[in-house]
């Protein structure tokens, strides 16, 4: 072979779409291929398939298996002359590795490629069974099934038939595979056959007429005895026979396996048996069948046995199927059901799922069915078992809208072409894009992608599962809108009893309430109406996946109505991806949120991606700053502290914002995994506002009363959670009042001076306004309530070292200055400190008595009814247990341990561990508890809008701390037993740190 001609050969291969040129000539080059060598027609046909160089292979191997040379010239001529067996077989061999072994096993089949006549072109089951007739056992049967398989593939991958053809046909294939083998089973067992009456009933895809090339084929099976036969010798027989016909379609031969056969589906599983009587399966239906379990009935039909035991089954269970939507825990079971059960994917391949990943065929699949549930039992033209087919359906009778019908229509077509492409190649169950560029680069040719095939088939895979995954909840709520808004006369929309259905099957409780909220929102043709119209299928979806949608819904109208006249208000929706996702989490989980923003609806400019500031919490210097620039500008106290009110007001909605989405997760970001830092979070951002707030309000005091000199030095020391950085949403600010006279100023002018700054600050935060309250507490002062509001620093070092009693000490340790004189906070500080971290650590005495006021107080403050075990305060493994047991940790080791001297529970907790005065298993189990105590608190005032210290008893508001604490639809009670196992645990910590010897 002269040079010349190789290089043109070889440019000739690389232009036809060879990868491995050199190898493909020396084929064309070899004995096999000598006769057609030079035949242009030969290469076009290659260059034309999904893998020129598998083809060619594959084409090599056959010639080679081929008997004799008078068969190899017959492969051929024929091949060269008929271009349909030319297009077929290189088609099939440049696709499926597994079919060019088949045809290398039996070469001879290349034959059944060949015939080109009308029934050839769209088979149904009687030409499928046909083809298998001749298979009198297992092996047999699998080299018919193989060459039945062969001419599906050939017409799909000429494009002869589209993918829900060849899903329907393969389904046909299945269906007569499944005869067949039962066929062998009962001649294999005669006296079984003749014995009962076996009926197999198609599931799942198979059922629905949509089977892959290669999946598992979920059937079900009912026996009735044959006349005069006894039943449970009958069952005997149908479970021989049945499980006989299932290892014929999946065990491993010399010919490998057909299929698994799964009868998981069954009432009760694979727990269940296997053949049951058709009124043992109407009684597991009617009184214990889950809704998934009806949803899965949806594509049920007869396949094989006894076809009038079959009909009867269908007859017997189809009325119970369209009465699921009815069912008590209907929407309860189709909230957890919408939520994609993704947890089982390995995270690395998640995003290369074709089923089960986001905007996934399963997505598509759920949707219908779902909506086949609520509208099909009054509407019986939406009961196919068919995904698509059941789509158009809903289109035409205007349950879903028609052009988001059409474009989910393409997409899932487009995911099923890819999938089928997937499997065909190696024949295995797969449901995964490869990642190997060459498979990627014959996927995207087999789908005539032939530019770029790999870019392109990225581009359009994303492409499409992005419409699916933006389609597939709006699915579900535009019709909704269609129906109130009722824009295009004509249309075929919901009617309002099928509007009322499914927002019910979807959660709503006051539906009639809801679609009047929708009509207000979305009537009209005004802009703002088409942007509601375009926002609200959005928004519903991620309302009905909270645990009150009403209250989503209702308070999403209040804010459009307070904000529908500014112009930023929608367009901030609509362009920004995050700040509709955003609002819906913060208006349907709870009352904190929502009341805060009713206030000031302006605030949602804060949840976009913008110039809002965002969710992020802002620091302490930036809040005083803002908060003093406010007060310097008000004309006196009262509208100073206003100003400052309306700063915590915002920063709180922020904050409560923040906590929401990061508990809740988006689309786009999971939820928080760490709940300590979600905790960290929203004490230090609270703390910080407080702390702002309450400088800004005592400026505000003393430049209305006194200008810009106080007569005394003034300092407010955070206590208890405001000290430890540690305050909830509901908290009060504990602090104490110290003051020092300025030089030469008399003590009793400048203690009447220092308690008028507390009446006004006091005052003027808990006056009735829009803005919430902020009250301050001063009880942990000496001598408690009896005691005076504000003592000198002089009254406080003669008070502590004269009277002071253990609790006190106790408290001080959270005791830390938040405004006011910072070096008479700073003395303040110098004074307690050896009060607190006593240098000999605590007396025996102390440490009882501080134990006995412990124990006092469990038993005193517990409100009267309530659960201990559920009270994240006062119960056992609470707050307080895990606090007292740090603090006493602090007092007896603080002097020595340095890491011990601060005011936040969690870094003492770290602190000690790291000393060793208890173990990392014990340390991670109280702060475990107190994390998710303090998580429960937050939990409770964001969803009911006032502060408690136990769980509601409410359903919904359950559910909704539920759902913040990151328990889905339906987990309540897994909720309740985690707290419960998680605070026990902590308390077995305590009773031997704090009570027994560990302390």
């Amino acid at each position: 072979m002269t040079p010349g001609r190789r290089s043109s050969t070889f440019t000739r291969l690389l232009r036809h779409g060879f990868t491995d040129a050199a190898s493909a000539e020396r084929l064309l080059d070899g004995p096999e291929l000598a006769p057609v060598r030079d035949d242009p027609v030969l290469l076009e046909a290659l260059g034309a398939t999904a893998d020129p160089d598998l083809a060619l292979r594959g084409l090599v191997r056959l010639l080679e298996a081929q008997p004799d040379t008078t068969a190899r010239r017959e492969l051929l001529d024929t091949l060269i002359a008929a271009k349909p067996l030319r297009d077929r077989l290189l088609g099939v061999l440049g696709a499926s590795a597994a079919l060019a072994d088949h045809l290398a096993r039996h070469p001879s089949d290349w034959q059944v490629l060949v015939t080109y006549e009308p029934q050839d072109l769209h088979p149904g089951l009687a030409e499928f069974e046909r083809g298998l007739a001749e298979a009198t056992d297992p092996v047999s049967l699998r080299v018919a099934y193989r060459r039945c398989l062969l001419s599906i593939a050939a017409r799909d991958v000429c494009g002869t038939t589209g993918v829900a053809e060849t899903a329907a046909e393969l389904a046909d294939l299945a269906t007569a595979t499944l005869r067949a083998a039962l066929a062998i089973a009962k001649a294999d067992a005669p006296e079984d056959a003749a014995a009962c009456r076996l009926a197999v009933i198609g599931m799942g895809k198979c059922g629905g007429h949509e089977l892959n090339y290669v999946s598992d084929v979920d059937v079900i099976f009912v026996a009735e005895a044959a006349d005069g036969a006894d039943e449970a010798k009958a069952l005997r027989s149908a479970t021989g026979l049945a499980s006989h016909l299932m290892r014929i379609c999946s065990e491993t031969t010399v010919e490998g396996s057909i299929w698994p056969v799964d009868a998981n589906l069954r009432p009760e599983g694979r727990n269940g048996p296997l053949v049951r009587t058709l009124s043992s399966h109407l009684a597991y239906y009617q009184r214990w069948a889950k809704t998934w379990e009806f949803q899965a009935l949806l594509k049920a039909r007869p396949v094989a046995g006894d076809a009038d035991l079959g009909q009867a089954y269908l007859d017997a269970l189809e009325p119970l199927v369209w009465k699921a939507a009815e069912r008590e825990n209907f929407v309860a079971d189709v909230q957890k059901m919408r939520r994609r059960v993704v947890e089982n994917i390995p995270a690395a391949e998640i995003e290369r799922e074709l089923k089960l990943g986001p905007g996934g065929l399963r997505d598509v699949e759920f949707a219908v069915q779902l909506l086949q549930l609520v509208h099909g039992r009054a509407d019986a033209s939406l009961r196919s078992g068919t995904t698509l087919d059941a789509l158009q359906a809903l289109a035409a009778g205007g349950y879903v809208g028609r052009e988001d019908a059409a474009r989910l229509d393409e997409a899932y077509r487009f995911l099923r072409s890819m999938e089928h492409r997937i499997q065909l190649y190696r024949l295995r169950r797969t449901h995964l894009v490869p990642q190997a560029e060459d498979d990627l680069r014959r996927l995207g040719r087999s789908l005539g992608l032939r530019t770029d095939p790999v870019a392109e088939l990225t581009r359009e895979w994303k492409r499409n599962a992005t419409v699916v995954r933006r389609l597939h909840e709006k699915l579900f709520y535009r019709p909704l809108l269609d129906a109130v808004a009722q824009l295009a006369p004509g249309e075929a929309r919901l009617s309002p009893e099928a509007a009322r259905e499914r927002l019910v099957a979807l959660g709503y409780a006051d539906p009639a309430a809801a679609l009047r909220h929708l009509e207000a929102l979305a009537s009209g043709v005004s802009r703002k109406a088409a942007i509601q119209r375009t926002l609200l299928p959005v928004l519903l979806g991620w309302f009905a996946d909270s645990a009150d949608p009403d209250a989503g819904l209702l308070n999403f109208r209040k804010v459009s109505d307070a904000l529908g006249k500014t112009p930023w208000y929608l367009r901030l929706l609509r362009d920004e991806g995050a700040a509709a996702e955003n609002l819906a989490r913060v208006l349907s989980a709870g009352r904190l949120a929502p009341d805060l923003l009713m206030r000031a609806p302006e605030a949602v400019a804060l949840l976009g991606d913008g110039d809002g500031g965002g969710l992020a919490p802002r620091g302490r210097l930036a809040l005083e700053q803002e908060i003093l620039a406010a007060v310097g500008r008000a004309e006196n106290a009262e509208q100073g502290v206003t100003a400052a009110r309306g700063v915590r007001r915002r920063e709180l909605f922020r904050i409560a914002a923040a906590d929401i989405v990061g508990s809740y997760g988006t689309e786009t970001s999971p939820a928080e995994a760490d709940q300590g830092a979600l905790v960290d979070r929203v004490g230090a951002a609270v703390s910080d506002l407080t702390a702002a707030t309450v400088a800004g309000t005592l400026r505000a005091v003393v430049r209305d009363g006194w200008g810009d000199t106080l007569p005394t030095r003034f300092a407010i020391i955070g206590m208890g959670r405001f000290g430890g950085h540690e305050l909830g949403y509901g908290s009060d600010a504990d602090v104490l009042f110290v003051h020092e006279p300025c030089d030469g100023v008399d003590e009793q002018e400048a203690a009447a001076a220092a308690n008028r700054v507390v009446a006004e600050m006091r005052r003027l935060l808990q006056l009735p306004s829009a803005d919430p309250p902020l009250l301050i507490d001063a009880d942990l002062r000496p001598e408690g309530k009896s005691g005076p509001l504000v003592r000198t620093l002089t009254s406080y070092a003669a008070y502590y070292r004269r009277w002071s009693l253990a609790w006190e000490s106790h408290a001080l340790l959270r005791a830390e200055p938040v405004a006011g004189d910072q070096d008479l906070g700073r003395r303040f500080i110098e004074l307690i400190d050896p009060l607190r971290y006593p240098a000999r650590g605590l007396h025996e005495d102390a440490v009882r008595e501080i134990r006995r006021l412990k124990a006092r107080m469990e038993s005193e403050r517990l409100p009267r009814g309530a659960d201990p075990r559920l009270h994240a305060k006062l119960g056992p493994g609470g707050l307080s247990d895990v606090e007292w047991t740090v603090q006493l940790l602090q007092l007896q080791h603080g002097h020595e341990v340095p890491g011990l001297r601060t005011t936040r529970t969690r870094a003492a907790l770290a602190a000690a561990q790291e000393a060793g005065l208890l173990d990392a298993e014990n340390a991670a189990i109280l702060d475990e508890a107190w994390v998710l105590a303090t998580r429960v608190r937050n939990a409770v005032m964001l969803v009911r809008g006032r502060a408690g210290d136990t769980f509601p008893t409410e359903p919904r508001e359950l559910a909704a701390v539920g759902r913040y604490l990151g328990y889905g639809a339906g987990h309540v009670g897994d909720m309740l037993d985690a707290y419960r196992r998680t605070t026990r645990r902590a308390r077995t910590v305590v009773e031997d740190l704090f009570y027994g010897d560990g302390g």
